[in-house]
């Protein structure tokens, strides 16, 4: 029975090949949007997961997300290592400046300031000279996305003189990190250097990076510290998905990309559910056919679960391909640059598709099972 489904199910070429496009359409549309929007979530927390140095991240209480914290005063960084637990803490300093080349480009940059003495928070891979060279007068580092954009066409360099808040600055580093969610340049240069380059408040550090003694979790440590200093107090991974929840309450990506995967989602449904129900009106008389020499419902039904099966599976197939070529073709564009497929979303791709397969077959199923065998002997 299982040769004859397959038979029947092949024999009309034009719908069995409808019933693959739609299905291959809606899991290359569910897919894709699927990947990009956790790419940019992703992309939201990049410079949070960058930071490998330290486990507990502590900020004002008031502070919703990465983007937007208020700094703290410095003696808000002695009462965070005086709390039992802290094996060190050191100051992280985050703002942005406007840096002009000696040609005249100029570009936003999110300049980070590191402790200057242990340049906790550095960037994990550098490409073109060494951290130790932050410990030089006004030295600078940037990113390679950062860099192109600064000097486009040209090769890597170091030694180069930028500009910001009218202070001159030497880029002795270029560096390879995530890209970011938004598309300023990212750099890096020692706290105080930091604070000159954008310029002095009353209050000035962004963050404070801390670590706990070993044998003690961070969260431990990060409840420790709110109690004893007022402060919020979160590791890395509390504080990433902190960022990505405000970006999904806040922003209109959600529903953006909810949208277009609904939509992919309603025409996989609309067009398959149609076409396999057509598909089985029209075979009706074969249905009939085996029912009146004995194939039971039960026979009937696996029959038609297989024909779904089969369709769901090789569309399902088709989609995904298609999407993992459009993410491998793009991935090297500074724009999508990390794009990756997460692989919950194969799972769920792969749940929506064969449901929306199940719903559709289930739809032409009643005609099946109410079928009367004597149809096959009507003119």
């Amino acid at each position: 029975m299982n040769f004859v489904a397959f038979k029947m199910l092949v024999g009309d070429r034009p719908k069995y090949l409808g019933l693959i496009f739609a299905i291959g359409f809606a899991s290359f549309l569910i897919s894709q949007q699927c990947s990009i929007f956790c790419s940019l979530m992703l992309r939201t927390t990049s410079q949070i997961r960058d930071i490998v140095d330290a486990s507990i991240w502590v900020m004002d209480p008031a502070t919703l997300y990465f983007d937007e914290a208020r700094p703290l005063p410095d003696n808000k960084l002695y009462r965070v290592r005086q709390v039992p637990g802290v094996a060190w803490a050191v100051p992280l300093f985050k703002g942005t400046a406007t840096m002009r080349t000696d040609k005249g480009n100029f570009r936003a940059i999110t300049l980070f300031g590191l402790d200057d003495t242990s340049l906790v928070g550095a960037p994990p891979h550098m490409l073109l000279g060494r951290l130790e060279d932050l410990s030089l007068p006004d030295a600078v580092i940037i990113d390679r996305d950062g860099y192109k954009l600064l000097y486009p066409g040209e090769p890597y360099k170091i030694g180069r003189e930028i500009e910001m808040n009218e202070r001159r600055g030497i880029i002795v580093g270029i560096c390879k990190i995530s890209r970011a969610f938004n598309a300023n340049l990212v750099g890096f240069t020692r706290y105080s250097n930091a604070l000159d380059f954008v310029g002095q408040q009353r209050n000035n550090m962004s963050f404070v990076l801390a670590q706990p003694d070993p044998g003690l979790s961070p969260e431990v440590v990060a409840q420790r510290i709110k109690a004893k200093t007022g402060l919020m107090a979160l590791d890395w991974n509390a504080f990433g998905w902190k960022t990505i929840w405000y970006y999904m309450k806040h922003t209109g990506i959600p529903i953006n990309f909810g949208t277009t995967i609904i939509v992919g989602i309603i025409v996989g449904m609309v067009v398959a559910g149609q076409t396999f129900y057509i598909f089985t009106i029209e075979n009706l008389k074969q249905f009939g056919a085996l029912k009146a020499i004995g194939v039971t419902n039960g026979t009937l039904l696996r029959m038609i679960l297989l024909q779904a099966s089969i369709v769901a599976f090789i569309g399902y197939s088709i989609g995904v391909s298609m999407c993992s070529f459009f993410i491998m073709r793009t991935t090297h564009l500074p724009a999508t640059r990390g794009f990756t497929i997460p692989w919950q979303v194969f799972v769920f791709t792969a749940i929506i598709i064969f449901s929306i397969v199940l719903l559709a077959s289930l739809a032409s199923l009643r005609k099946v099972l109410v079928l009367e065998p004597a149809i096959v002997f009507r003119g």
